[in-house]
C-alpha cells in the first residue's frame, strides 16, 4: 500500500448503513460493521453512524457481536438538549469490556443562534458536528464555530436529485471552511472516487445525477488547507473525472502540477477534513480498487 494513498484514506469512512439508500436492519448494520473490521481495508473505516433514539437497539445486540472497538457518531435530533444528557448519562456507563466509545456527535440543522447556544453543553472529548445548509449564507455559521473545537457538517448528496448541491456551491464552501479554520465532514453522496452521473438510490428506476468524488474533496481540502491552489483552480480540481490527473507515489500526491507530500496530507485529514458518512462501505472500496489504488497488504 503506497503511503500516500494510506494517509489520505485512513478512517475516513463513517459507516452509515442504517441510513437510505441502503437503510439496513440496526442487526445488518452491526454484523457489517464488526466484519469491516476484519478485512485488509479496516484502515479506511471510521465511526459506526447511530441515531440517539436507537440506542436502546444497538445495546440489545452489541454482546452478540464479537468486536475489539465499537467506535460511534451519534445522531442528535432537534431536541438535541436531552439528547446530550443522555449521551453523558451513556458515557459514564459504557461497558468496557465491549469497548464502546462515543467519538462525535452530529447536530441537525440548526440557526447560528441555536449553535451558540449548543455549545457549552458540549461533552469533553467528543468532536461535535453541526449541519450547515450549503445553499444559504455559511458565514454567520462560521462566525460561531470559529475558534471553537467544533466542526461542520455538510450534506453532498441524498435520495433524491435536488440533493445534490452544484460543484461551485461545493468548492465555495470548502474554500471558506478553510479560511475560516473549520474542520468539516460530508455526509450522502459521496460513494464514488471520482465525480460522475450515477443512479441517486440503488432502485432500478431511480433518476440519475452528477455526484461528487470523495477522492476530488480529500485532495482539493488538502490543496486549499496549504492555500496552495486558486479559487478557480479548484473548482477545476473538484469536477475532474479523469483518474490519471491524481498521482500517488511514496512520498506525495500530486494533482496536475500541485503537489502535496504526506505530512501535508496527514495533518489536512486530521484539521480540516475529517471523514464522510457513507451507507456503503464495500461500493467506495470497489471503486478505489479499479483505480488500482488499493491492495491488501
Amino acid at each position: 500500500m503506497l503511503p500516500s494513498v494510506k494517509a489520505l484514506l485512513a478512517s475516513i469512512v463513517d459507516y452509515a448503513g442504517l441510513f437510505p439508500p441502503a437503510k439496513l436492519s440496526m442487526q445488518e448494520a452491526m454484523v457489517n460493521y464488526a466484519n469491516y473490521q476484519l478485512t485488509p481495508y479496516s484502515w479506511m473505516l471510521n465511526r459506526f453512524v447511530l441515531p440517539v433514539s436507537r440506542l436502546n437497539e444497538f445495546a440489545a445486540l452489541v454482546p452478540t457481536l464479537d468486536l475489539k472497538q465499537w467506535s460511534l457518531s451519534l445522531i442528535i435530533s432537534k431536541d438535541w438538549e436531552s439528547e446530550i444528557e443522555i449521551v453523558r448519562s451513556l458515557s459514564s456507563k459504557l461497558d468496557s469490556k465491549n469497548h464502546i466509545t462515543v467519538t462525535s456527535l452530529e447536530f441537525p440543522l440548526l440557526s447560528p443562534l441555536e449553535i451558540e447556544r449548543a455549545i457549552p453543553y458540549l461533552p469533553d472529548g467528543v468532536e461535535a458536528f453541526f449541519e450547515i445548509p450549503l445553499n444559504a449564507d455559511v458565514q454567520p455559521y462560521l462566525a460561531v464555530l470559529k475558534h471553537t473545537k467544533a466542526a461542520v457538517k455538510i450534506r453532498t448528496g441524498g435520495i433524491t436529485t435536488e440533493a445534490f448541491p452544484s460543484i461551485t456551491e461545493l468548492c465555495q464552501c470548502i474554500l471558506l471552511f478553510a479560511d475560516a479554520q473549520v474542520a468539516f465532514k460530508a455526509t450522502a453522496g459521496l460513494h464514488h472516487p471520482l465525480p460522475g452521473n450515477y443512479r441517486v438510490t440503488y432502485e432500478s428506476d431511480s433518476p440519475s445525477t452528477l455526484m461528487h468524488g470523495f477522492l476530488n474533496v480529500a485532495v482539493l481540502a488538502a490543496l486549499v488547507y496549504w492555500q496552495k491552489v486558486t479559487p478557480q483552480v479548484a473548482l477545476e480540481v473538484l469536477q475532474d473525472s479523469a483518474s490519471n490527473s491524481f498521482q500517488f507515489t511514496t512520498d506525495a500526491i500530486t494533482w496536475r502540477d500541485y503537489y502535496l507530500n504526506i505530512a501535508e496530507i496527514k495533518q489536512a485529514r486530521q484539521r480540516f477534513f475529517r471523514s464522510f458518512g457513507s451507507c456503503s462501505f464495500q461500493e467506495p472500496i470497489d471503486e478505489i480498487k479499479e483505480l488500482k489504488l488499493l491492495t491488501s497488504d
